[in-house]
């Protein structure tokens, strides 16, 4: 792609007390402007989103997703919700029903997480993955994601809800979860129990582990904030080496699998929608409840991947993070102003650059880092609009 990208924008910000310039007209603004009229009648529709765990209560709330099913009713399709199954299963504690969304929900693999296609790979130690059999069977896709963090990569948004989530749970936690170590790490021979078992009280998070019976030390890359303070204590040994590119295959692989998911759709059927609210430190998996360390910003719509990540991850860096709300089990922060660090990459390390996915995304042909932001109801035109003279309910009344 040579042209810039359009990227739909809508401000948590309103210009207007008006009903008309709020954030939910304002959806439904991008919605028409992302021209959902290549979905045909009687398509069925995957609304692909994290539907959460347990207590967490930050996903995309059920008002907005109503809102985009209602969208896609219109056109004669049949819209369904679609995620992992456990999220599923559970999804009516966080108010997601078929009744509040206005549509099914649907186990990505189908109720035993084995309705599957396997998808051949050829990267470092994964093989294969296998992708949701029901994502495989939509004819068209709505890529609706919440954005946060990520402790693995950083940034969890339109690239990992289908890289991550698109798969079924073997693949996701056995193979993408680990992908990391399939570059060597660790020299056995170089070194004893003794050292290793320093190197494991080294890592003020814990994420190092060693088995002396197998003689096998591990690191978890996933929680690994790269402090670096057990390269320090391995400095005059030398048996210990970890380097950016073993957090890089992480975000590498979720590019390969977005693109695997997305040779299965036409392209012009495909279309994503980024909610920045509610953003926290850490994905929406870990089914905690977590304070928002960068302020809302809004909604954001595109037919292109890369540039809605780009735009997304753009507008973040712009904000800045809350640093009171940072929380204290992140022990290590850069919050230097010189740093030209993402907000993302000074909680979770400089290693874990959230622009890597969607740049190795780019350069398999997913789209452009090239884009046009494009604000919708914007405050200066609402500002202009008449405003109601007071708050009434407009609804039916019960008096």
């Amino acid at each position: 792609m040579t042209d810039a990208s359009k990227v739909y924008f809508g401000s948590i910000v309103h210009g207007n007390k008006g009903a008309f310039a709020s954030i939910a007209v304002k959806l439904d603004k991008i919605l028409e402007n992302l021209d959902l009229s290549t979905i045909e009648k009687k398509d069925k529709v995957a609304i692909k989103m994290h539907l959460g765990f347990r207590d967490g209560y930050q996903t995309v709330p059920v008002f907005f997703i109503r809102r985009v099913v209602h969208a896609i009713k219109e056109l004669g399709a049949f819209p369904f919700i679609t995620d992992n199954p456990t999220a599923v299963y559970n999804a009516a504690a966080r108010g997601y029903t078929a009744e509040t969304c206005g549509c099914p929900l649907i186990p990505i693999a189908g109720v035993k997480d084995g309705y599957t296609e396997k998808v051949e790979f050829d990267f470092h130690n994964v093989d294969t993955l296998e992708l949701g059999g029901v994502l495989r069977d939509a004819d068209a896709m709505i890529d609706l994601s919440h954005a946060k963090g990520h402790n693995s990569c950083g940034y969890g948004g339109a690239i990992k809800n289908i890289a991550l989530g698109g798969y079924h749970g073997p693949s996701r936690w056995k193979k993408i979860h680990g992908v990391e170590a399939s570059i060597p790490y660790w020299d056995a021979d170089k070194c004893t129990p003794e050292h290793a078992k320093k190197l494991v009280e080294a890592c003020p998070d814990g994420v190092i582990k060693y088995d002396e019976e197998e003689h096998k030390l591990t690191v978890g890359f996933g929680m690994c904030n790269q402090c670096l303070e057990c390269m320090e204590v391995d400095k005059d040994v030398g048996c210990l080496e970890l380097k950016p590119e073993n957090y890089a295959l992480f975000q590498e692989l979720m590019a390969r699998g977005s693109e695997a998911i997305l040779k299965t759709f036409d392209q012009d059927k495909v279309f994503y929608l980024n909610f920045l609210l509610d953003i926290t430190a850490l994905c929406d998996c870990w089914g905690i409840g977590q304070p928002h360390i960068v302020n809302d910003i809004g909604i954001l719509g595109s037919k292109d991947i890369v540039a809605i990540e780009y735009a997304t991850l753009d507008l973040i860096k712009k904000e800045g993070l809350i640093e009171r709300m940072i929380p204290p089990f992140f022990r290590k922060v850069n919050l230097d102003p010189e740093a030209d660090l993402h907000p993302f990459q000074r909680i979770h390390g400089p290693w874990k650059d959230p622009y890597l996915a969607p740049k190795y995304a780019e350069e398999l042909g997913l789209g452009s880092s090239k884009y046009e932001l494009v604000e919708v109801l914007s405050q200066e035109e609402t500002m202009k609009m008449k405003p109601p003279t007071g708050v009434r309910e407009t609804e039916p009344s019960f008096y």
